[in-house]
């Protein structure tokens, strides 16, 4: 590095909006679609929801409901809900249940 070089800013942006942007809706089809997955976990098998038509507080409501039904943990990643192991058929049980149009995707 130079003697003489010095870091430079810029103007060019202009003023920049301190308004948090709204959540924007979430986008799909109205189906829910579990599917079973194992990539980058190790072998680890874990059912994952995507599609669900919520978002924040509420999703992560409906995650914690979903893994006291099957009894074991999970996470939010993404706007997917993690599920571990295999447990496809009680998730869609009791999905329909709460009213969600499901469909189990992949093999």
């Amino acid at each position: 590095m130079s003697k003489n070089s010095r870091l430079v800013y810029s103007t060019d942006g202009g003023r920049v909006s301190d308004k948090p942007k709204p959540p924007e809706p979430p986008s799909g089809d109205g189906i829910v679609r579990i599917q079973r997955s194992s990539k980058g976990r190790g072998g680890k098998t874990v059912s994952v929801i995507s599609g669900v038509p919520l978002a924040g507080d509420e999703l992560k409501s409906l995650a914690k409901k979903l893994k006291q039904v099957c009894g074991t943990g999970g996470a939010l990643k993404d706007g997917n809900i993690e599920i571990q192991g295999d447990h496809r058929d009680t998730l869609k049980a009791a999905l329909e249940k709460l009213g969600y149009n499901v469909k189990l995707a992949g093999g």
